[in-house]
């Protein structure tokens, strides 16, 4: 509870909000915010349908599959959330039985660890709306839940912010916990979004997920490509059958109104706690009752999602939030930060860089490097994949990136640039499946048109989205897909049946994967691509330097303002190296705030970016390699939440030692307790993670 007043109307005399502080607020009318706009709120029995499962409890969580819809040409609303809620819980979550699920977390397990035998459905309010000016130009979706258990009396509000590029429900598993802790869940897509513009049939998705034409949709399109008519049409013509994605497209990099977006969120939220539980004026009106001063409220998500949480954070100086819990986030660092971070007594060559450097940096090796002889052995590595590999190898040592003879020499040396860059050696193995799914390929093209402010009509370093044949050949996406695409989508293709193209393929347009570079007359999985978005990095003309300016809005700045916050994050991340996002972060924290910074960073080993691979029949070995750090993100926002409350000190920054499943890659044996230790709250003395004037020291 922040004793900062935060004050949005004329305060009225002679009544007050009572804080838990004891400090007594002059109580003001509840106003919605004026960037809300078309506001909807419904309700769920927790039985027929629910906040957090979408009606389908643990059980149909778990289910490998989901009913189909009545129409599958034009799902209702509520079949689009329910498919939502199933797609996005799923694609954070482990749901496999032997992974912990519904022992060790899920929805049957209570908020004190206790496991249930029900199916954990959650009854309450979900208000959902745009954040806009009325223009349609922005309409980032704003999801306000509140759990029938929220107590009045002791309000508590987390927020939620979409993982990866999602739309509004991307982090409902990091909602999860404040459901059942009781408190209101703020939710924001960050101005991301899944469903794509159809730009062939020139259809759009609106704020509940349904599509119709854009000229139907007017204001009211989630996202639509910023195209005349004339435009359209040409676009079409040269370019049949393209989508346009609100994160790539938008023109409006989205990423540096994260922070923002999120402190909407919360303001939403008190908004509409407010409308239900504030004092009532007589009028039809209320007063805020439930304020800041008498409410916790915690920064939280994952992923990017993280990252918004800590932008927020950064940028509330009006005492919205109390503390921030996050897991992995994306974080981009300023040059020059002054701090050094150091493993085991050794500087790496590379940390602190900014996103864009080193995703198009794994976007160039991965694929090579996952040849290399430590990658022996890499889960689910697909050895489809492997000449198009080695022709990377060879296209980036003609291109002088690499040397080597051969295709080990030059994967071994792939490998080893990608070490120099800043990843840890766990994550050797991890390599070759971000390849095989083109992770940091979607990211690098996706941030690249993004940070330029680029329109799809710019076909930015070559490329392009739209679904594809079996051969890879640009093609009509399928009605079916198109209809459902906010439900399966995760708004960086490949997605939903929308795959990379690469439009400067010799002969035609084909996909990424399939595609043969102008340079070298190979399928070297577009390294001309590849090394184009690289080269954005420090380029001299105007789109290079569009993409510098567009991150350097990006920055974030280390300061926390003192509030209590722990970041979790798994030392084997090869999608945000730990070198250059939490580490560094944490450093940076430490010299900026000093002494007041109470901040604790927690490094779990054996736990990599994507739980849903852990169990994943397609990737055997993530089963018995990692554990999954979902429930090292409760641990966080428990922690945070009981200092808090009742001012419980929070563990000190230590590494987190986790014992692997082990077995047999694809059976691996039931996770436990013992395999997930609990954060310490007096750590070894070889475990702790201390900093000392601008040097973090992170035990090996």
């Amino acid at each position: 509870m922040n004793t900062m007043r935060w004050m949005t109307v004329t305060a009225v005399a002679g009544l007050c909000a009572c804080g838990g502080d004891g400090v007594k607020d002059p109580l003001v009318v509840n106003t919605k915010p004026d960037f809300v706009v078309g506001l909807k709120t419904s309700s769920y029995d927790g039985v027929s349908d629910d906040l957090l499962t979408a009606g389908l409890g643990k059980s149909g969580l778990a289910s490998a599959s989901l009913a189909a819809y009545a129409d599958p040409l034009n799902p209702t609303a509520a079949e689009l959330r329910r498919a939502a809620i199933y797609t996005n819980y799923r694609a954070i979550v482990d749901v496999a039985p032997n992974g912990g699920y519904g022992s060790l977390f899920g929805p049957n397990v209570t908020s004190d660890g206790t496991v249930g035998s029900g199916e954990g459905m959650v009854a309450g309010t979900e208000t959902v709306a745009y954040s806009d000016d009325g223009t349609g130009q922005r309409n980032v979706t704003l999801m306000v839940q509140v759990p029938s258990t929220f107590n009045p009396s002791l309000p508590c509000i987390i927020t939620a912010a979409s993982s990866g590029s999602r739309s509004i429900y991307g982090a409902i598993s990091t909602g999860e916990w404040g459901l059942k802790k009781g408190c209101a869940v703020a939710y924001t897509d960050k101005g991301t979004h899944s469903a794509g513009h159809d730009l062939a049939t020139d259809t759009v998705a609106v704020l509940d997920g349904t599509r119709s034409t854009a000229a139907a949709a007017g204001t009211a399109a989630s996202f639509r490509a910023k195209l005349s008519a004339a435009e359209l049409s040409s676009f079409n013509a040269t370019t049949p059958n393209r989508l346009a994605f609100k994160h790539a497209h938008s023109q409006r990099n989205p990423e540096k109104d994260w922070g923002l977006f999120t402190l909407q969120a919360v303001q939403l939220a008190f908004y509409v706690l407010n409308e239900r539980y504030g004092q009532d004026m007589g009028d039809g009106r209320k007063w805020m009752t439930i304020t800041p001063a008498n409410t916790v409220v915690i920064a939280s998500s994952l992923s990017n999602g993280g990252g918004a949480a800590v932008a927020a954070a950064e940028l509330d100086t009006a005492g919205l939030i109390d503390g921030v819990a996050v897991s992995e986030p994306a974080v981009a660092l300023p040059p020059n930060l002054g701090v050094t971070v150091q493993r085991g007594g050794s500087t790496p060559l590379s940390f602190g860089k900014p996103l864009y450097d080193y995703i198009t940096q794994a976007n160039l090796l991965q694929n090579c490097a996952s040849l290399a002889t430590a990658a022996a052995g890499s889960p689910g590595a697909v050895a489809f994949y492997a000449s198009y590999k080695a022709k990377r190898c060879q296209s980036l040592a003609n291109k002088g990136i690499i040397s080597g003879a051969t295709t080990l020499d030059q994967a071994n040396a792939a490998l080893q640039k990608l070490h120099d860059s800043g990843w840890e050696a766990e994550s050797d193995v991890l390599h070759a499946s971000l390849g095989d799914y083109e992770v940091p390929e979607a990211v690098s093209v996706t941030y690249a048109n993004a940070y330029a402010r680029a329109s799809v009509k710019d076909k930015l370093c070559g490329y392009g989205f739209a679904a594809t044949t079996a051969v890879g050949l640009p093609a009509a996406i399928a009605p079916a897909a198109l209809a459902d695409m906010f439900a399966k989508g995760n708004g960086v293709p490949p997605s939903a049946g929308v795959n990379v193209i690469n439009e400067n393929s010799v002969g035609v347009p084909v996909r990424n994967v399939f595609s043969t570079s102008p340079s070298s007359g190979t399928t070297d999985i577009n390294a001309d691509g590849a090394e184009c978005l690289r080269k954005l990095l420090t380029g001299t003309d105007t789109t290079s330097l569009a993409v510098q300016a567009g991150i350097a809005e990006t920055y974030r700045n280390g300061n926390l303002h003192g509030r209590p916050a722990v970041i979790v994050h798994g030392r084997n991340d090869a999608l945000l190296p730990v070198n250059h996002t939490s580490r560094p972060y944490t450093a940076l924290n430490k010299k900026v705030e000093g002494a007041a910074s109470n901040l604790s960073y927690i490094e779990v080993t054996n736990a990599q970016h994507f739980d849903t691979f852990i169990d994943n029949a397609f990737l055997p070995g993530y089963d018995s390699r990692y554990i999954p750090l979902h429930i090292y993100l409760n641990r966080a926002l428990d922690a945070v939440y009981d200092k808090l409350r009742s001012g419980k000190a929070l563990p000190p920054s230590q590494v987190v030692r986790t014992l692997p499943r082990g077995g047999t890659a694809g059976a691996a044996p039931a996770l436990g307790a013992l395999n997930v230790p609990a954060i310490a709250a007096a750590p070894a003395a070889g475990d702790l993670i201390t900093m000392s004037g601008t040097t973090l020291s992170v035990p090996d």
